[in-house]
């Protein structure tokens, strides 16, 4: 999550970086973006406090399923990482309010269990340090399901989990496989699937006789953005929706390459993750189900720019991004 004095004063930071162009418009006035299509149209996304979330009422049957403990205290804490991005979790123009996709859906789930969330921001390697020590009842996250994690955590997916890379427009090349990153200069974020995905990569890549990627990491997402421009980096390998949005909004970058956040042969899954044995998970699952039939699910992808990313069901610990081999 990039913290700024006001949303729209990053966008103009960026158009003077030559990061923005006439590609995305923004409105002070009504605290809304507008990325373009093609076409030349788009949809207005609300960058202000005021988000006028999709809400949903209580289901009995689904809240009895959460530990008497949490129904008594009536509130759900929630981590989100502070490293997050539009459209998934960041500050809105107030620089204090924090909005996104993940939140939209975190809050469906408290509507539909009858409690209320209250969010924590916190750095991506505090999520599990808060799920670890209880501080946590869960993390809305962009969390992936991962064998590894799954022996710590339990997990309800609620979204598909594609990640991009993103370069500079023009750049004239495609990623379909690892032989395409050797040699690359390539960014991304410490700690994630994607750089563990990418370090496999590098090491396919050298087992075959060819270059290792050289793998670059920054602290925020801005620091990314002004190294692709500058050409010191080939491209930022990161999430999808953010990548997406970027690509969107600002018209100076494409995605030349997109997969599934769990490796080569699996799609990966983006869940609600909570601590193993916690007795969350099943409402969770539950509660995710059950906005996807209502509908509100489905309206707050669209809202995001997310729908191609829309799961059918919730999986409580499917298989996921398989262990690194060394």
């Amino acid at each position: 999550m990039t913290t700024r004095r006001t949303v729209l004063t990053a966008l103009a930071a960026f158009s003077a970086l030559g990061l923005l162009t006439a590609c995305g418009t923004s409105d002070a006035a009504t605290d809304e973006i507008r990325p373009r299509d093609q076409k030349g149209s788009g949809t207005a996304i609300n960058l202000g406090p005021e988000q006028h979330r999709v809400r949903t009422a209580k289901v009995d049957a689904i809240a009895a399923k959460l530990p008497e403990a949490v129904r008594k205290r009536g509130t759900l804490s929630l981590g989100v990482s502070t490293g997050s991005a539009p459209p998934l979790a960041f500050y809105a123009t107030d620089d204090r309010t924090l909005i996104g996709v993940e939140l939209d859906i975190a809050t469906l789930v408290a509507d539909t269990l009858g409690v209320k969330p209250e969010f924590s921001p916190v750095s991506w390697e505090n999520l599990f340090v808060g799920l670890d020590s209880g501080k946590f009842d869960g993390v809305f996250s962009n969390v992936t399901v991962t064998e590894e994690r799954k022996e710590k955590y339990d997990f309800a997916t609620y979204r598909l989990d594609d990640l991009a890379f993103e370069a500079k427009k023009g750049a004239g090349w495609k990623v379909s496989g690892p032989a395409d990153v050797a040699g690359k200069s390539i960014a991304v974020s410490s700690g994630t699937n994607q750089e563990k995905i990418l370090v496999d990569w590098s090491r396919q890549n050298e087992r075959a006789g060819r270059k290792p990627v050289d793998i670059k990491y920054f602290q925020n997402q801005t620091d990314y953005y002004l190294a692709l421009q500058s050409g010191r980096i080939d491209a930022y390998l990161g999430p999808n929706p953010t990548a997406a949005y970027h690509v969107a909004s600002a018209g100076q970058t494409e995605i030349v390459g997109k997969f599934s956040g769990a490796g080569a042969g699996l799609q990966g899954k983006i869940a609600a993750t909570t601590k193993k044995d916690s007795g969350l998970v099943e409402a969770y699952a539950a509660a995710i189900d059950h906005v996807v039939k209502n509908g509100t699910y489905a309206q707050v992808l669209k809202r995001w720019g997310l729908s191609s990313e829309a799961v059918p069901a919730s999986e409580i610990n499917p298989p996921g991004l398989p262990r690194t081999k060394n």
